[in-house]
């Protein structure tokens, strides 16, 4: 696993994600995100900015109808808006600068948030790691593609939780290579690893190349 690390670092470089700044974009995004693309978040995000409703409580508060037509360009933005509050509000209860988010046991605190409707998997685990630089792996679509064709062909129907272990127990517990991997491993699907990969600009040592 280190070993694609390096390799895509070295193609790549760092990525500095995630692409948000602060920890209530971050929150907002891993919602907004599912089943759509950073553009679309992004100008979702800029609209709820530029609205004055990037604070917890302006945005629980806000006018319903408002928000789900600021956050439009997700796509389905009405299931989105009860997601997003759905989290909001458990991190209205808890607080955001709670130490518990920095100090409790990773996967107690993914436990609470897989309890909160709407919030599934890659979500929390966002969250965790881009939000609170907690030690967890983000699983994807793109995670699947890439190493399912680098001879984990396994991975293509494995159970999330399954293809994370691999990552955590073969890679540095370090919260900063699981954020750099990650953002590594989509642009190297984005550019490379496609539906119908490049392999020929491919430096992994991939059984497609061969």
């Amino acid at each position: 696993m280190i070993e694609i690390y390096n390799k895509l670092y070295s193609t790549f470089g760092p990525q500095h994600w995630w692409p948000t700044g602060t920890q209530l974009e971050m929150i907002v995004g891993a919602v907004l995100t599912q089943n759509t693309s950073w553009h679309n978040v992004s100008i979702a995000i800029d609209n709820l900015e530029k609205n004055g409703l990037l604070g917890l409580i302006q945005l629980i508060e806000a006018d319903k109808d408002l928000v789900k037509d600021l956050i439009k360009p997700v796509g389905f933005f009405n299931i989105k808006y009860n997601r997003l509050m759905n989290l909001l509000e458990y991190f209205t209860e808890q607080g955001l600068d709670n130490p518990k988010f920095m100090y409790a046991p990773v996967y107690e605190l993914r436990q609470e948030l897989l309890a909160i409707k709407g919030i599934g998997r890659e979500t929390s685990d966002s969250i965790l790691l881009y939000a609170f630089g907690r030690p967890i792996f983000v699983v994807d679509a793109y995670t699947r593609r890439l190493f399912s064709r680098l001879g984990y062909e396994w991975m293509e129907k494995a159970d999330y939780d399954e293809i994370q272990q691999l990552f955590m127990a073969n890679l540095p517990m370090e919260p900063n290579i699981y954020n750099e991997f990650h953002a590594l491993i989509v642009r190297h699907c984005k550019e490379l690893c496609k539906k119908n990969p490049i392999c020929s600009e491919c430096n992994l040592a991939c059984p497609m190349n061969k």
